[in-house]
């Protein structure tokens, strides 16, 4: 299991060869029955998961501004984002051998990206990992409603749980970058989260976890900086 978290410790403890991971989420719209937290929860209980490392407070706002025809939902954009994982990586890089950015929310993707390419310009150990799930619905449906039944269930409020826009969403994303959300589901849900269930998202953060373990200790980055 990881270490301790970076912020509890004392920094004549801290070994320097460590791997650092750093969870990056969002604050956003979750529809009705998640909390905005959902993808930081989701990218933060993965990086526990990972032996041998030290793990960072979550940096818990990200590039969301697709989201923001919901309230709650706070976005610094891309950016933003893209500045403050760079200077986070190069401060980190002073005293941590390498870095993995562990990505809970898609929309951040091209950011980190384009941040972690960067950093590895510059001769930086840097790579990121996304809590992509294969086969998963795009947003606040059955899969991170599952996911966070198995993680946080007192979070979830079922009763609430409503069916979205089910469209596919490579149908969905012309609309989605122009209009954002809201346009195209009023309750914010990219699927359907009702027959979501806790075993189910025991499953699949399991396997998750396994293969974001098994990527760090590859390290074997592609060319984007990701490593899968």
């Amino acid at each position: 299991m990881a270490t301790d978290p970076l912020g509890t410790q004392y920094w004549p403890d801290i070994d320097g060869s460590r791997t650092l991971v750093v969870p990056v989420g969002s604050t956003e719209q979750h529809g009705p029955h998640l909390p905005l937290d959902t993808d930081t929860r989701i990218a933060t209980a993965v990086a526990h998961t990972i032996a041998d490392a030290v793990v960072a407070p979550a940096i818990a706002y990200g590039a969301s501004g697709e989201h923001e025809g919901f309230p709650g939902t706070v976005s610094i954009g891309a950016a933003a984002l893209e500045a403050v994982l760079v200077e986070y990586g190069r401060s980190a890089c002073r005293w941590a051998e390498r870095v993995v950015f562990v990505n809970g929310h898609g929309g951040n993707g091209p950011t980190v990206r384009s941040a972690v390419l960067l950093l590895r310009y510059e001769g930086r150990d840097v790579v990121w990992f996304p809590c992509a799930i294969p086969g998963a619905d795009a947003h606040a449906g059955r899969t991170e409603t599952s996911l966070l039944l198995h993680l946080s269930p007192e979070v979830v409020d079922m009763s609430k749980a409503e069916v979205g826009n089910v469209a596919d969403i490579a149908d969905l994303l012309p609309s989605l970058r122009v209009d954002g959300m809201a346009p195209i589901t009023p309750n914010g849900v990219l699927g359907d989260p009702t027959g979501a269930d806790s075993e189910e998202g025991r499953r699949l953060f399991e396997a998750l976890c396994v293969r974001a373990g098994d990527a760090v200790q590859r390290w074997s980055p592609s060319e984007h900086g990701v490593i899968t």
